[in-house]
C-alpha cells in the first residue's frame, strides 16, 4: 500500500515540514537496523471527535523495546505520548496511522557502538485498511512461508525492532509474487508463529486457540484486544501450539493487528478453512473491536486517548 502524505513530522524535539524530515546515510540504524518503532491507529469517534487506541500500551512496548537493545530513549513515556496526540492534531487528522521510532543515529559506525546518538521521530498520515478493505468481509487466501521465524535465542521476538522486519519482508515477498495475499510463518520448531505483520487466531467448535508468546510471536496489541473482546463475548479463549494441518481443519481463522486490524483468513495453502468465507465467530469479534476503537463501547473507554479536547 502506498505512502500517504501529511503536513508535519516530529523530529527530535520539533515539528518539521514532512517532505523536509531527513536523516543522514551514515546513521547507525540504516546499516544496522538498530531501530524500534511502533505502529498506532487513531479513529473517527460516533460524536465526530478522533482518538488513538491504546497509546499507553503502545509507548510502553516502544520502551521495552528499546531497553531490550539497550537503547536509552532521550524523551519520557509522557513525552512521547504527548507528542503522538500533538502530532495527529498538528496534522488535522480524523482517522490515521501512527509511526513513532527511535534509532541509532550518526556518529559512530561499526556493530558496536558506545554512545550511540538516538534519533525519535513521529508521523501521522491518512491509511486504508492494509490487507484491502474488501478482505474484512471476504476474507484472505494465506499462504505458509518457507522463511520461519528466528528462534527467540537468536533474536527476541518480543520487541518491534527495525532489523528483525528483513524477516517478515522476505516471507511477504515470497508468498506475494505466488498470487497470495499474505504469509503466514512457522516458528522453529515447526508449529503454527504469526504472519509477517500479525497475530493469528483459529476457531474450533467457538473455542479461539492463539499460538503463545514463546513461539516466536510478538506480543501483539491486537491480539491482546481481541483476547479480552472474546472473552466478553463469551468465548473460551486458549494460548497453545498449533500445527499447521490443526490450522487446515480449523472452522475459521483471522488476523489480528493495528494494520491488518481482525481480518478473516479464508484459504490457507490452497485449502479452503471452514466455509471459505468470513466465519460466524471472526465477523461477531470483528464487529465488536471495531465497535471499541471508535468509542460504541463504554468498558473499554479507558483505552481511548481522545485528540480534540
Amino acid at each position: 500500500m502506498s505512502l500517504g502524505k501529511s503536513d508535519w513530522i516530529w523530529l527530535d524535539g520539533q515539528f518539521i515540514a514532512w517532505d523536509d524530515a531527513k536523516t543522514h546515510v551514515l546513521d547507525h540504524g540504516i546499516h544496522y537496523g538498530t531501530g524500534v518503532f511502533e505502529g498506532i491507529r487513531a479513529y473517527k469517534m460516533q460524536d465526530g471527535n478522533s482518538a488513538i487506541f491504546r497509546l499507553e500500551e503502545h509507548v510502553e512496548r516502544m520502551f521495552k523495546s528499546a531497553a531490550i537493545i539497550q537503547m536509552k530513549i532521550p524523551y519520557e513515556e509522557k513525552e512521547i505520548k504527548e507528542t503522538i496526540v500533538e502530532t495527529v492534531r498538528k496534522n488535522r487528522l480524523k482517522e490515521c496511522y501512527i509511526r513513532p521510532l527511535a534509532w541509532f543515529g550518526y556518529g559512530e559506525i561499526g556493530v558496536y557502538v558506545r554512545n550511540p546518538f538516538v534519533n525519535v521521530m513521529v508521523a501521522a498520515w491518512e491509511w486504508g485498511k492494509y490487507l484491502g478493505k474488501e478482505a474484512l468481509e471476504e476474507g484472505i487466501r494465506a499462504k505458509i512461508s518457507t522463511w520461519i521465524r528466528s528462534n527467540p535465542n537468536a533474536f527476541p521476538s518480543q520487541i518491534k525492532n527495525t532489523g528483525s522486519y528483513l524477516n517478515a519482508v522476505l516471507a511477504a515477498r515470497e508468498v506475494r509474487a505466488m498470487g497470495y495475499d499474505e504469509a503466514i510463518m512457522l516458528d522453529h520448531r515447526g508449529f503454527i508463529s504469526e504472519g509477517p505483520g500479525e497475530n493469528i487466531f483459529i476457531v474450533e467448535n467457538e473455542v479461539l486457540l492463539t499460538p503463545p508468546l514463546h513461539a516466536s510471536i510478538l506480543p501483539g496489541i491486537t491480539r491482546d484486544t481481541v483476547i479480552t473482546l472474546a472473552q466478553d463475548l463469551g468465548y473460551e479463549v486458549k494460548e497453545t501450539d498449533i500445527t499447521r494441518g490443526r490450522l487446515y481443519n480449523s472452522d475459521e481463522a483471522f488476523f489480528t493487528g493495528t494494520a491488518a486490524e481482525v481480518t478473516p483468513i479464508r484459504e490457507v495453502d490452497d485449502r479452503r478453512i471452514g466455509s471459505g468465507k468470513r466465519g460466524p465467530v471472526t465477523e461477531r469479534i470483528q464487529k465488536e473491536y471495531l465497535a471499541t476503537v471508535t468509542g460504541e463501547r463504554e468498558q473499554h473507554k479507558l483505552w481511548l486517548t481522545y485528540v480534540y479536547i
